[in-house]
């Protein structure tokens, strides 16, 4: 169970204040839609076929039989699903894949259960069976799955500063480690789906996706229509972990299904699937170089990391992101490439770059220090930074010293002694570890309509969308904050890209992103709502100009007045015949924002593990972690701690439990069910502490809001597995942790 966080509330209340989402009775009321739940009339199933082999060519297609069974309707393929496109190039704007090869384009098999062939049918069941009945012929070619990553192309040079090489030769005290981390896969509960219905002239999509305008920008290029022909509807998200930033070949194929048959097509894919189809967070090899004076000042930071990625496409994980800005050195050196495998295409996965690249560079820093004979959290603030070293900029706000002497202070690290195996609690083995955590500070461009109606209702719309993070409610609480109307009298309309653009859900950029332009556009709709104000009857503003009145608590006052002594701003719109003020507004955003040039925008944080050994039994569990975030201002705390427990459970699944397994023989993922690919569960959850620093970074916006979903993954795992080593004196740099590494101790 987590503290509360010490949040000031705002003048308002509403922003910092622990409010429960406006959505969650709909969600525990089973009133809120999902993908799979729309049911349109004269709907058809789609079933993919896959291929089962990793490698090769189809040679031959046989689906007559299929074809004959009852409620068949339609069964796709090379050689007829119609014309569809690549896109020139991949843009956050305009529209992003990572499968960039259109389904059936050529006949080569580049990966397991790549789509060969897909069954419409009047039911599931029908679909399902005839897609069981589909044969195909292959000339089968060798493939390679395999984990260890030796480069076949030349790493590329992301960041380097003095001479990395000479100062690491010359150094009194070093360390040279490498540190792999598996395929992981995302296993949201709600599956990938799509519900197409083409009318003869229109697309709808309802989709499972983090970016509806992305995913329309994307489908309009590889379907080559217009854009003012495709909608694209996401009102409820069962989380994606990433999976669903970007779209896959499924939604193409139910797109060519309802466009040939002219009726809605549901395309849902399997659990199975999910392993194969849409993406995974890549096998990662890093080496990590760090050498330093006998007082444990850095002279040196080399980071150099490789990852694997699909034949047919490009994929970094950018494991050195993190980095160059993180402690302080004058010589540093970042590298990173990628090495080709026969799997699907890598995506983003909660955390990309710096939840595997962090677990790299803290493990080597806690190494370092043990070398060093150091206390790791006092190796780390001597190492903390004035400005990014990587470019010279200061930054908009830093509070990672603050974040480890808060947490070492919460988590009682001073009792810590250092020797293995020497911390003992009701006959088990204690370990403590530590792990500190960083994520950029990122925006997109958005766009925001809010209206302020004669009833005391407002409506904020944004083309953004609610991935289970709380969204919904941060927009209604920004209006909430400007106007003093309650939360339950605001509608939040999101996930249709019929609505003003909004930006992506990833990145931990969706709060920070509408931010400015839901606070605009509600300033704008207030203006209207003041500009009509001596002009309502019977009001006691008579006479007075905009500039001179204010509006709080609902109501329209003059400004250093109480509001009580104004006027409800329905008499207002009532009196001016209005059924609402609108006011709307736009903000820019993206990787060129231009506050990079400036400033070195991101949050910080820090995570003590407490792990128990029992090794009479084998038995290691994480019982206690103590979390400190620096994001920024915490426009709801619950939804933030939230967001925090989530991945620092995620991160004891990283550290002790998820990987995908790829078999040698056939290249398929084999332990692709939720009974095989094993996930922290509640038994795994250890006692949480989250704490949130309360420094607003009003630099990045006015409100001082940073993104805060990947960063609570990000650095756990080295906690836990410094831990590890603490108590069992087995130190594993290869994820995750093994009982079959501790027990050959």
């Amino acid at each position: 169970m987590s503290t509360a966080p010490d949040i000031k509330p705002s003048a308002n209340g509403f922003i910092g204040r622990p409010q429960s989402r406006i959505d969650g009775p709909q969600k525990v009321c089973g009133r809120a839609t999902y993908t799979s739940d729309v049911d349109l009339p004269g709907m058809l199933y789609a079933v993919p076929v896959g291929s089962t082999i990793a490698s090769g060519r189809i040679t031959s297609l046989e689906f007559a039989a299929a074809q004959a069974m009852p409620g068949v309707k339609l069964i796709l393929h090379r050689g007829n699903v119609g014309r569809l496109y690549r896109i020139p190039a991949n843009s956050f704007e305009d529209g992003y894949v990572d499968e960039q090869r259109p389904p059936f384009e050529d006949d080569v098999i580049r990966y397991y259960g790549q789509y060969v062939a897909c069954v419409v049918a009047e039911t599931f069941e029908a679909a399902s069976a005839a897609a069981a009945a589909i044969k195909v012929g292959y000339e089968v070619a060798k493939h390679d799955v395999s984990a260890t990553l030796a480069p076949d192309q030349e790493s590329k040079v992301q960041s380097e500063r003095g001479d990395p090489a000479g100062a690491f030769d010359s150094a009194p005290v070093k360390i040279d480690e490498t540190y792999v981390t598996p395929t992981e896969t995302h296993n949201p509960i709600e599956l990938h789906a799509t519900v197409a219905h083409w009318d003869g002239d229109n697309y709808t999509f309802y989709e499972t996706s983090q970016a509806v305008a992305n995913h329309r920008g994307t489908l309009v290029q590889m379907l080559g229509v217009p854009k003012e022909k495709v909608r694209v509807i996401s009102r409820f998200l069962g989380s994606g972990f990433g999976s669903k930033l970007w779209m896959w070949p499924h939604s193409l194929l139910a797109a060519a299904a309802t466009r040939q048959t002219g009726r809605p097509v549901k395309l849902v894919l399997s659990r199975k699937m999910m392993f194969q189809n849409v993406g995974h967070r890549p096998v990662t090899q890093q080496r990590v170089r760090l050498a330093a004076t006998q007082d444990g000042k850095l002279t040196s930071v080399q980071h150099d990391f490789l990852n694997h990625a699909a034949l047919a496409d490009e994929y970094t994980e950018d494991c050195g992101e993190a980095t160059p800005h993180m402690y302080s050195t004058a010589n540093l050196r970042v590298t990173g490439g990628s090495v080709k495998r026969n799997v699907g295409s890598p995506t983003s996965m909660r955390g990309p770059g710096a939840v595997p690249g962090l677990y790299a560079l803290e493990s080597a820093m806690n190494e370092l220090a043990l070398a060093l004979k150091m206390n790791p959290v006092e190796l780390r603030l001597r190492n903390e930074p004035g400005v990014d070293e990587s470019n010279g900029l200061p930054f908009s706000s830093r509070h990672l010293v603050e974040c480890l002497k808060t947490g070492a202070e919460k988590f009682g690290w001073s009792r810590r002694t250092p020797e293995v195996g020497s911390m003992k609690r009701d006959g088990l083995t204690l370990g403590w570890g530590v792990g500190a955590c960083s994520w950029p500070g990122l925006r997109f461009s958005a766009e925001a309509i809010v209206d302020l109606r004669a009833d005391g209702t407002a409506r904020v719309v944004c083309g953004t969308q609610d991935i289970g993070t709380g969204t919904y409610t941060i927009l209604a609480q920004l209006v909430a904050e400007q106007t003093g109307i309650a939360l339950d009298k605001i509608e939040v309309g999101l996930g249709d890209t019929a609505l003003p653009i909004g930006p992506i859900s990833g990145g931990s950029a969706a709060t920070a992103s509408v931010v400015p332009a839901v606070s605009d556009a509600t300033r704008a709709a207030i203006g209207i709502v003041l500009s009509r104000a001596s002009a309502a009857e019977g009001s006691p503003l008579a006479g007075a100009k905009a500039e001179e009145l204010a509006f709080s608590g609902g109501r329209v006052h003059r400004k250093g007045e109480s509001p009580e002594g104004g006027v409800p701003y329905t008499r207002i719109l009532e009196a001016a015949r209005m059924h609402a003020a609108s006011g709307s507004a736009s903000a820019k955003g993206g990787f060129d924002d231009p506050l990079k040039k400036d400033w070195s925008i991101h949050s910080y944080g820090a995570h003590f593990a407490e792990v128990t050994w029992e090794p009479a039994t084998a038995r290691l569990r994480v019982s206690r972690v103590v979390t400190v975030i620096d994001g920024g201002k915490i426009l709801n705390p619950r939804a933030a701690r939230n967001q925090i427990e989530g991945a620092v459970v995620m991160g004891v699944g990283m550290a002790l439990f998820e990987h995908t397994s790829y078999d040698e023989r056939s290249g398929a993922p084999v332990n692709s069910s939720l009974a095989d690919y094993v996930i922290a569960t509640n038994a795994d959850t250890p006692k949480l502490d989250v704490t949130f620093l309360d420094h607003p970074d009003t630099v990045f916006n006015e409100l001082g809001a940073r993104g805060i979903a990947e960063i609570g993954l990000a650095g756990i795992a080295s906690a836990i597995t410094d831990a590890v080593y603490h108590a069992t004196g087995v130190r594993v740099r290869k994820l995750p942790v093994m009982i079959e590494d501790l027990l050959a101790n």
